[in-house]
């Protein structure tokens, strides 16, 4: 099994003392925002069960919720919306995000530990870790934070327009999306530039 907190030891042996884990949920879906989270831990902190959100129960995301919320030194969320997501692009987009979601931490980073390839839109000191929310504690933290909020918000969105069905798919683009798509066209938290080839088809 991973030891998710192998590499917060060997950083703050090292000497750092605020690590910050960040991640994002929704880059792929058609509809609402893109939501980051960034975490900062207490050390060898006890949290059974954490582990990359896209592997737990709705239930089990939603327990870690409440519990990482009560004991992390530090916690931020941001998001972007649909209009800059379509302006910017996606991955601009989740650098906005990001940087917004660090920005509302408590307590400044020293090293922010982003997950995935690339990092360069981001203007914290940072280090990229691929495959992060799966062999890093503070990562697999905010990876809880941003997919639980975005969920949490899309759910919301259903009350708004029911008819897309928001509360299941949460945006993501799903067969019964498409149909609700075909038959209803785009409401205003659609991604429009995700919706070309579904424009260029109709």
């Amino acid at each position: 099994m991973t030891d998710l907190w192998a590499l917060e030891r060997s950083l703050h042996t090292d000497g750092y003392t605020a690590i910050c884990g960040v991640d994002e949920a929704g880059r792929g879906p058609l509809a609402g925002p893109v939501v980051a989270a960034a975490v900062i831990l207490p050390k060898d902190a006890e949290l059974p069960g954490l582990g990359d959100s896209k592997k737990l129960t709705e239930q089990q995301r939603e327990a870690l919720f409440e519990e990482i919320q009560a004991i992390a030194l530090a916690y931020g969320i941001g998001h972007a919306d649909v209009e800059e997501i379509d302006q910017v692009n996606i991955l601009n987009a989740t650098y906005l995000a990001m940087n917004r979601a660090i920005a509302a931490l408590d307590i400044p980073p020293e090293l922010c530990l982003i997950d995935g390839n690339r990092s360069d839109g981001i203007k914290y000191p940072n280090r990229c870790i691929v495959g992060g929310d799966g062999v890093c504690a503070s990562i697999a933290a905010a990876s809880i934070l941003a997919k639980v909020t975005r969920d949490r918000f899309m759910v919301e969105l259903h009350q708004q327009y029911p008819q897309y069905g928001f509360d299941r798919h949460k945006g993501y683009p799903t067969k019964a999306h498409y149909t609700a798509l075909d038959t209803y066209g785009p409401a205003p938290v659609h991604r429009r530039t995700f919706l070309r080839k579904w424009e260029a088809g109709r």
